[in-house]
């Protein structure tokens, strides 16, 4: 991944597991981790295929070799503009910078500085974000794990001083879709770096497109469980507390993805990472 001196120096743009979704609460052993980082990369027209996996799984190798010990998940855009999403998590931002350590080896530093050139020759813009979990505001979040294949993204800026309004209009919904027995899980984060205050993501990964499909089917009975009386205060909290919300959908891409071992045993023929050849400068 990238250098990136965006908070208290630390130089790596990426780190941690993915968390598709916030932990979930019923099992004993899941523990939800507090901030989520994303790097988004923009790249150039022609670069963001083959060109990319070969510069990004430079970097997986590089971070192999090095034993960095906190992971992220790559996934390319199906919807928007194209781009990748760099997915990672922490429990603190001490844990992040002990790990940044592996940096201070001038060996390390330099061979992914050498990558980090490569692969900025392929990109339009970049940039990076920092959020924190919020637990009240996810609903029936499930664990992360090697089988999921694609993630959707409900990215939503709230209206300032409306904050209330907005948990409220969340409750209803997990109200309703409680009610209706749906599939429906998500990971709420609230941005704390890099876009507007009072911007969340909602987060829900999938195995398989049919899972999304299900999920569209349940609309009907979603509506069935709401009062009139319901429907017309979800109207008017809306109106009340969204500025803008937009919904994205990615899918993984394992090329660009530094994984735990765990993963890779679990589904080897979808993870494994194939060797890299050396990124090297592009001419000008």
């Amino acid at each position: 991944m990238k250098f990136s001196p965006i908070v208290l120096g630390l130089s790596l743009a990426v780190a941690g597991i993915l968390p598709a979704a916030a932990q979930d609460a019923s099992t004993p052993t899941a523990s939800t981790p507090k901030y989520l980082q994303v790097i988004v990369e923009y790249p150039k027209p022609g670069k963001g295929g083959l060109a990319h996996d070969k510069t990004e799984g430079a970097f997986v190798q590089a971070m192999r070799k090095a034993k960095f010990p906190l992971h992220y998940t790559a996934y390319n855009a199906i919807s928007g503009r194209a781009r990748a999403i760099y997915l990672g998590a922490f429990n603190s931002f001490d844990e992040l910078q002990q790990a940044n350590k592996i940096y201070d080896a001038p060996a390390v530093a330099s061979e992914f500085e050498r990558i980090n050139v490569a692969d900025g020759d392929l990109l339009n813009e970049a940039h990076t974000l920092i959020f924190s979990s919020d637990p009240e505001l996810s609903f029936h979040s499930k664990t992360p794990g090697p089988q999921n294949r694609y993630l959707e993204a409900d990215i939503v800026q709230i209206r300032p001083g409306h904050g209330k309004d907005f948990e409220d209009l969340m409750k209803l919904y997990m109200a309703a879709f409680d009610k209706a027995g749906t599939t429906q899980h998500w990971g709420a984060y609230r941005t704390e770096y890099g876009e507007s205050i009072g911007e969340y993501v909602f987060l829900t990964a999938s195995n398989s497109e049919a899972e999304i499909d299900q999920r569209f089917s349940e609309d009907p009975k979603i509506g069935a469980a709401l009062s009139d009386d319901d429907k017309k205060k979800i109207r008017e909290l809306r109106a009340a507390s969204i500025e803008t919300e937009r919904v994205e959908l990615y899918s993984v891409n394992p090329a660009q993805s530094y994984v735990t071992d765990d993963y890779i045993q679990a589904d080897p023929g979808f993870w494994k990472p194939k060797t890299a050849a050396p990124a090297t400068k592009s001419a000008q």
